[in-house]
């Protein structure tokens, strides 16, 4: 699976010890390969605070954390002025944006402190998987997932809910190429290889489109009713043993809805209760053939309604639609809606934080606008071509002529 979906994260402060700095600063996260940036493969024999090597490293990095400080600081300004204009109304110009590429540290590497070469790795808290959303929804709902009996009947679900809202089938289609790598499955999670073992969780994201677990809070929190409306619309065309169904699970999105706004409608508060039973036992609803397609269409839903607020009413490129996935319905915003001549002179750096755009190597390789848009496209269209994507697409076919 391909994603560079990215979590943005504001920096933390080091000690001394070890690659800090003394003053408190944002840690790089070092890609690979990336020789400007500080890695543990470059660091020194170990020496102490106070010898020539340190101090040269410590004047050297000072200074880049000076000139990155004020670069991240003025990025910041600038999206804070183009969100304000665009709220006015007012044309974005090309000076409304940083048009220098980020500054990369090039002095020499970071020397080891004593104790810092054998510091205990930092212990991370194993990311939840489909077993653990799947026990949080049965402990706090009472509900376990309705699983499709077939990847075709949950890609007919997922295409039938796209059309009754707009969506393309070459918008989706690109999507689920992208996420997924072309060949992914309704219970995909980010991390998990087919046929790799030891594969782990890297996210809760999941799914066609990876929806994450916070997106799922907030989907529901916003669209439960209209989920639950539309399971209950559906349920007075079917037998009365599938009436039964399609009302329960209806009465179980209604709860969640409770349970999803008891904290505000704001994304820092919704991604600490989606770390919850509460939070995650919504998110195994992904996974549910009739709730799972549309809290994942509500999802992409909410970006077109954000591009239509703000004058866009054309048909967007499924690229397009992903940078709206990728850095937030704001930011997506002001990358698709900026002049086609203005796309070469960006860089991505506008649109990301600071931690976020230096653990997101494919933002930093394709560093302007118009690069990550084709590079985006690039891989979307190559997946097209696989059999998942290939499959995914007769399905919106199936679900089009079954409307005529």
């Amino acid at each position: 699976m391909w994603s560079f979906k990215t979590v943005l994260l504001v920096g933390t402060s080091l000690a001394i010890t070890g690659c800090g700095s003394v003053k408190s600063q944002r840690r790089i996260a070092p890609p690979a390969p990336h020789p400007s940036m500080e890695t543990t493969a470059s660091i020194s024999p170990v020496t102490t605070p106070g010898t020539p090597q340190f101090l040269a490293w410590e004047r050297a990095h000072n200074a880049y954390e000076q000139q990155a400080q004020a670069y991240w600081d003025d990025v910041a300004q600038k999206r804070r002025q183009r969100t304000a204009k665009r709220k006015a109304r007012q044309n974005i110009q090309l000076d409304d944006y940083v048009l220098m590429q980020p500054p990369v540290y090039s002095g020499p590497p970071c020397p080891a402190t004593p104790g810092s070469a054998i510091k205990p790795p930092v212990q991370r808290a194993p990311v939840p998987g489909v077993d653990h959303f799947i026990a949080s929804a049965r402990q706090v709902y009472g509900y376990t997932p309705d699983r499709p009996g077939s990847e075709a009947e949950f890609m007919r679900a997922y295409a039938n809910a796209a059309l009754e809202t707009g969506l393309t089938r070459n918008q989706l289609v690109a999507l689920y190429a992208f996420e997924t790598g072309g060949n992914g499955t309704h219970d995909l999670q980010s991390g998990m290889l087919p046929g790799k073992a030891d594969a782990k969780p890297i996210s809760t994201a999941i799914g066609y489109n990876q929806l994450v677990a916070t997106a799922s809070v907030s989907v529901m929190s916003e669209f439960g009713p209209a989920i639950a409306g539309t399971l209950r619309k559906q349920a007075a065309y079917e037998s009365p043993a599938r009436q039964r169904q399609l009302q329960k699970k209806a009465a179980i999105v209604d709860k969640m809805v409770i349970e999803a706004r008891r904290v505000p409608h704001q994304w820092a508060a919704q991604a600490e209760l989606a770390k919850t039973p509460v939070g995650l036992g919504i998110h195994a609803m992904t996974l549910d053939k009739d709730i799972g397609p549309l809290l994942q269409i509500h999802k992409l839903r909410t970006s077109v309604r954000h591009l239509h607020a703000y004058g866009i009413k054309r048909t967007v490129s499924g690229a397009e639609l992903e940078m709206l996935n990728l850095t937030g319905d704001g930011n997506g915003l002001d990358m698709i809606s900026m002049p086609a001549a203005f796309r070469a002179q960006v860089p991505t750096a506008n649109f990301f934080q600071r931690t976020g755009y230096e653990r997101n190597p494919v933002a930093r390789r394709h560093n302007t606008v118009a690069r990550l848009l084709d590079e985006t496209r690039s891989k979307m269209l190559k997946n097209m071509e696989k059999e998942g994507a290939q499959a995914l697409s007769q399905a919106f076919r199936s679900q089009i002529l079954a409307r005529n």
